[in-house]
């Protein structure tokens, strides 16, 4: 993983001596924004890849945590999705709350959720009942130790389904850990996020728990795989992330959580 990190850092930095000089430092905002409540995340399922609809919770939640980004001062020049249901809900959700509904929306299949393989739809119970609650606590928190496959003639492997009917099939996971979500999650850092915010951008980007965890690793390296594992991204939950740019490097300025009132 390290020598993974090392080589996206260099290619970065090759893209950037390459690209026309800085004037000087400039500040960006990046927020990283979980999806609202799903159907599956009330009724305690692994969900990974799998479709599945906000909750009325989530949909007031995704609503409101727009509206706490509004009442911030936050603006935004791009708005960046997975290609998941619940993300794209919250994120056209959060979009009405700022009232910023015309911002220009780009889906990323990368920042899909972690797939879970052959626990996908299932309950952690009943997970639980089969294998061990310490099985399933290894699979859910471990770095490394991804779940059984979920074979591609499974019905619920996404290898059939439409929206990746152009991505080749080697992308397409039968079962990822934390690790493998930070590699998959990768080249969208290097190759779409962080030239985003070198041009200028405030980027929202509205995914899932871990998908924004293994971002978070990118966003900020120093974080060890204990602390990445410990992270917790509540859903609807703004991180916002104030970041100066320069010649030099990205320096994290800020990281503040914008909590919601209890109601």
């Amino acid at each position: 993983m390290k020598f993974l990190k090392r080589s996206f850092v260099l290619i970065t930095l090759i893209a950037l001596i390459a690209a026309p000089s800085f004037a000087g430092a400039q500040k960006v905002t990046l927020v990283l924004l979980r999806h609202g409540q799903s159907i599956w995340n009330l009724e305690d399922r692994f969900t990974g890849w799998s479709d599945v609809e906000l909750t009325e919770k989530g949909v007031q939640g995704a609503l409101t945590a727009g509206e706490e980004m509004r009442k911030a001062g936050l603006n935004f020049d791009v708005v960046h999705v997975s290609l998941l249901r619940r993300a794209l809900e919250t994120a056209w959700l959060a979009a009405k709350g700022m009232e910023m509904t015309w911002l220009p929306v780009e889906k990323y299949w990368r920042l899909n959720e972690r797939c879970y393989g052959d626990l996908e739809g299932k309950t952690r119970k009943e997970v639980a009942e089969a294998v061990g609650a310490e099985q399933v606590n290894i699979w859910r928190r471990s770095f490394d130790v991804p779940p059984p496959a979920l074979n591609f003639d499974d019905p619920r492997s996404p290898v059939k389904d439409p929206r990746y009917a152009k991505l080749d099939k080697k992308f397409i996971p039968q079962a990822e850990s934390l690790k493998d979500t930070i590699a998959r999650v990768g080249p969208y850092w290097s190759d779409v996020l962080l030239p985003a915010l070198y041009s200028g951008k405030n980027v929202l980007v509205v995914g899932h728990s871990t998908c924004l965890r293994a971002l978070s690793s990118w966003i900020e390296p120093a974080l060890s795989p204990e602390e990445l594992q410990k992270l917790e991204i509540p859903n609807t939950t703004p991180v916002v992330y104030e970041i100066e740019l320069s010649g030099d490097g990205l320096k994290i300025l800020s990281r503040k959580v914008i909590k919601q009132d209890k109601k």
